[in-house]
């Protein structure tokens, strides 16, 4: 008994055979794997940041179209703001009666007040389909962003 005991004891402790030839070829599987691996993450790293950067080339493209569009309708509505006072001076100029001063002011407030709710609605329009063009690149990136996590 004492024999199967210490052959048993000398079977766990003892050094198995060792060939050179099949640690190389592990170690050369394992860096092949790692440089594929490498490989694949940087081209994908590559294509995000590519795609990220057409993302921030479209955005700031709509935002400085937005952004011209905007100062176009400014210099717009201060045009037409301007046009119409310039013509209200012109018809108190020739105002015959104190009555009819009153009753011009009150008709040019009037229009002014209804002109500025029209001219506010225009630039809420204006603003939401600026700031919708301007965010769709991003949205539609983050959307294929979460969908390609989604799927991995």
């Amino acid at each position: 008994m004492a024999t199967a005991k210490k052959t048993a004891e000398a079977e766990i402790f003892a050094f198995p055979n060792f060939d050179p030839a099949k640690v190389t070829d592990t170690y050369r599987e394992f860096a092949e794997k790692g440089v594929a691996q490498s490989k694949e993450a940087y081209a994908k790293m590559k294509s995000a940041a590519e795609d990220a950067s057409k993302t921030m080339e479209t955005t700031m493209e709509k935002a400085q179209a937005g952004t011209v569009e905007l100062g176009l309708k400014a210099i717009d509505t201060m045009r037409v703001n301007t046009e119409t006072t310039f013509s209200h001076m012109e018809k108190l100029l020739g105002v015959k009666s104190v009555a009819e001063m009153i009753e011009l002011q009150s008709s040019f407030v009037r229009m002014q007040m209804e002109a500025a709710v029209d001219q506010a609605k225009n630039w809420q329009d204006a603003v939401r389909t600026v700031s919708e063009d301007v965010t769709k690149p991003g949205k539609v990136a983050v959307e294929k962003s979460m969908k390609d996590i989604n799927v991995a």
